[in-house]
């Protein structure tokens, strides 16, 4: 009995640490097999909210989304997205930070962001006024509706959006491209091929929009265009697969409704967006417009150019840029900056102590930050990353809750420092100047340091929060 306890309770903590709401809830569970047809098919005003379940605020957030969805029950339909399970979902409506709520009304494809308060009654006063906007809109001859026409669960789109491919064009359309390519090999006369059609086409219209002409949609009638067919070892219909430029075409493997196809487009798209830009802090747009603009601005202080060459500070460089490579598909901002340029700013994050190359991770909307108490090496900022990828790590508020005065700087120039003979004559002077014995050119010996007990300083009393 205690061992099946025991199970119960496991099972339970499982389903805890995977999502907010249950099926006993009066939210209804989205996902990218049932948006479409739940919410974008649905003539009904939708809000939906886009949580992680690891995030804090998004656990305040529940019984009052459960609260609010109780009380619009029958009225307004209330969803939920678990985007750290689903992000293709929550990227396809720029969702950058959680819990984010968007308002599903006449235009399914442009929702509203939703900016009111947290509690049940400002969401289900929100939701009534967006009713009350939408009845008008519709009295008024406004039926705003989708961009797509409704045809077999899914929209219709333009059918000029899917490329017909063929033996002649296949070669310099696809294989020569830059751009994703998806490719449905049919028969005119199968049967899934037609159920397949307005699916397919709805898809190419909402991911053109998406990718903004990134991934393409194409087809080709395997009937006609035998060679391509044979080529690409083609059996039955119909046959989907992913072409890359300089890579082996993959076998699409997922569902057949418009929004499966969708979701597996985003997938491919956020694969082949290039990394976000790294910049190095010149002024106070820089820093304002990145940290402002991404949920999180990972900014590198790196020691003066005195101190490592071009050879050293490129290297830290390269370390930086595998990095936004590799996390690129987080909405984070990558800035830079040497050492002593910015002042304000390695103050306000505490940075200095730890030596230099620096990092640290800004939260704007929260005024929080993290440091990397690791190597500044690939595997280092690694964990760091990860840690607060998940919403771990120690972090503590900016210096003076808001972003620091930043002085305008001359950008690198790529090359090495050079220190003038006369820079040099003149600060040795002052030194010498310090010490009245000490001829000129000639320093005294420093004491030695003595050794300081530090084993019962508690280094890190920062408060453990989300960024």
């Amino acid at each position: 009995m205690a061992s099946l306890i025991s199970v119960l309770a496991c099972s339970l903590t499982v389903l805890s640490v995977h999502g907010l709401y249950s099926a006993s809830d009066d939210v209804v569970e989205l996902n990218p097999s049932n948006f479409n047809s739940e919410v974008i098919q649905s003539d009904s005003l939708w809000l939906v909210e886009f949580y992680a379940p690891w995030c804090g605020h998004c656990k305040n957030l529940a019984p009052e989304w459960k609260k609010a969805a109780m009380a619009l029950k029958g009225i307004v339909k209330v969803g939920a997205v678990d985007a750290d399970q689903h992000n293709s979902l929550g990227g396809q409506y720029g969702v950058r930070g959680f819990p984010s709520i968007k308002i599903f009304g006449a235009n399914k494809h442009k929702p509203e962001d939703y900016q009111g308060g947290r509690s049940s009654q400002a969401i289900v006063d929100a939701a009534l006024n967006a009713l009350r906007s939408l009845v008008k809109d519709r009295l008024g001859g406004k039926t705003g509706g989708t961009d797509y026409g409704k045809q077999s669960g899914g929209g219709a789109g333009n059918k000029k959006d899917v490329v017909e491919l063929t033996d002649d064009n296949f070669d310099r359309t696809v294989l020569d491209s830059d751009d994703v390519w998806m490719v449905e090999f049919f028969a005119p006369w199968c049967g899934h091929c037609k159920n397949l059609e307005p699916e397919w086409t709805a898809a190419a219209t909402e991911v053109k929009e998406q990718t903004k002409g990134k991934v393409k949609l194409g087809a080709v009638d395997a009937t006609v265009h035998q060679g391509l067919a044979s080529r690409y070892g083609i059996r039955g219909f119909p046959t989907i697969k992913v072409f890359r430029k300089g890579e082996e075409p993959e076998d699409y493997q997922g569902g057949r409704t418009r929004s499966d196809i969708v979701a597996r487009a985003m997938d491919l798209y956020s694969d082949n967006i290039p990394p976000p830009e790294l910049q190095e802090i010149l002024n106070e747009d820089v820093l304002k417009k990145t940290c402002e603009d991404y949920q999180l601005c990972i900014i590198s202080v790196l020691p003066h150019i005195l101190d490592t060459g071009a050879s050293g500070r490129n290297s830290y460089l390269e370390v930086m840029r595998m990095m936004a490579d590799k996390y690129k598909k987080k909405t984070w901002g990558w800035l830079w900056t040497e050492a002593g340029a910015q002042m304000d700013l390695e103050s306000s994050l505490g940075i200095g102590g730890f030596g230099y190359p620096a990092m640290a991770a800004i939260n704007a909307r929260k005024m929080k930050f993290a440091l990397l108490r690791g190597s500044f090496s690939e595997t280092g900022i690694h964990e760091f990353l990860r840690e607060l990828s998940v919403g771990r790590g120690s972090t503590a508020t900016v210096g003076g809750g808001a972003l620091p005065k930043i002085n305008t700087v001359e950008p690198w120039d790529g090359k090495d420092g050079v220190v003038s003979i006369e820079n040099s004559v003149r600060v040795h002077r002052c030194l010498s100047l310090l010490f009245s014995n000490t001829p000129f050119l000639a320093f005294p010996q420093l004491p030695m340091e003595d050794d300081i007990d530090l084993s019962d300083v508690d280094l890190d009393d920062l408060e453990k929060d989300e960024l």
